[in-house]
């Protein structure tokens, strides 16, 4: 079993974290990978009742866990509110435990604040953008964060390694990718990061 778990964060002038789940981790991964300013993502699972968390635990819907990803970012180059605003631009935030055919728990729409400011932003964004942006309810869990559990190995930059050989990825993946560039140019790097 895979067992990092990372409970500890905090921020700096350069340095912040978002952890958000937004369906299969694959496409938040890739999506965030791709922002200027970001550090780091890492696919993940957070938001859950049991002690620990790896695939086949969470795919099992017994430990509540959600797929996440864990953000590292600089603050200065992209903000909070910036990265909320991609996240509700490029998923649906309307549909219960689900994203698509992606259908359970794990694939919920969820953001694990890290302090007060982050939990104020979030529900700033939620009643504004996302509000504005989506014709129905904004389902998406708010909640405290309290340890994420980094996922297996092979999860880990899988559309980077896999890309479109597999078709859920040229399927889903790819367009939503597209639209994050679409929508936001100009906080897109060429390159994802690792």
């Amino acid at each position: 079993m895979y067992t990092e778990a990372i409970s500890n964060l905090t921020h700096s002038e350069d340095h912040s974290t978002a952890i958000i789940a937004g369906g299969c981790f694959w496409c938040v991964d890739t999506i965030f990978k791709r922002l200027k300013g970001v550090k780091r993502a890492i696919s993940g699972y957070s938001g859950g009742t049991a002690e620990t968390a790896d695939y086949e635990l969470v795919c099992s819907k017994t430990t509540e866990h959600a797929e996440a990803v864990l953000v590292d970012f600089d603050p200065s180059i992209i903000s909070y509110e910036q990265l909320l605003k991609i996240f509700f631009t490029v998923h649906n935030p309307t549909t219960p435990n689900r994203q698509g055919n992606d259908i359970g728990p794990q694939y919920r729409s969820a953001i694990f604040f890290i302090d007060d400011e982050q939990k104020e932003i979030a529900q700033q964004v939620i009643e504004g953008y996302a509000a504005d942006l989506w014709d129905d309810p904004i389902v998406t869990e708010l909640s405290s964060f309290d340890t994420f559990y980094v996922a297996e190995d092979y999860h880990q930059g899988y559309f980077e390694r896999v890309g479109n050989r597999n078709p859920y990825c040229s399927i889903v993946i790819a367009p939503k990718v597209n639209k994050a560039r679409k929508a936001f140019a100009h906080l897109m790097q060429d390159e994802a990061v690792s």
